[in-house]
């Protein structure tokens, strides 16, 4: 026969505070976005194109898309961003939401934009690019 598991009130109590603790870093991370949205867009397609990740006809066209990603991330709720990113949350062991959610739509809707010509590198290799522009914008 199993064993239940039944975890203590000190158990229950930690791991409680652990996931309140992670949604409240996901939640800061997207209200502080709204202060920074032009120029981590500005950083984000700046380092896509120069690091030879996005091929485009358009930089500016590729910025306004980020923008726009960015802008629909401070106004969806929790399902949203979930759905967003469930193709790539096993992607790195744990991501910034604002870093995950961006390389989800760069990989899964950047792909068939009209300026866009390619998308060259791993997953890994583009949300590393556009997580070291998130945490020079947004600061852990």
């Amino acid at each position: 026969m199993a064993k239940v598991f039944r975890p203590s009130s000190r158990e229950a109590t930690i791991l409680s505070k652990i996931e309140s603790s992670k949604e409240y870093a996901r939640r800061r991370s997207i209200n502080n976005l709204r202060d920074c949205l032009d120029p981590l867009a500005n950083a984000v397609a700046m380092k896509l194109v120069e690091n030879q990740l996005v091929e485009t006809t358009s930089k500016t066209s590729l910025e306004e898309q980020v923008l726009n990603c960015l802008e629909n991330l401070t106004r969806a709720d929790d399902f949203d961003i979930d759905y967003q990113i469930a193709p790539i949350r096993t992607l790195v062991p744990n991501p910034h939401v604002v870093s995950i959610y961006v390389t989800a739509f760069i990989i899964e809707n950047m792909i068939n934009h009209k300026d866009i010509i390619d998308i060259f590198g791993s997953d890994e290799e583009i949300y590393s690019t556009i997580n070291v522009q998130v945490q020079h914008y947004l600061p852990v």
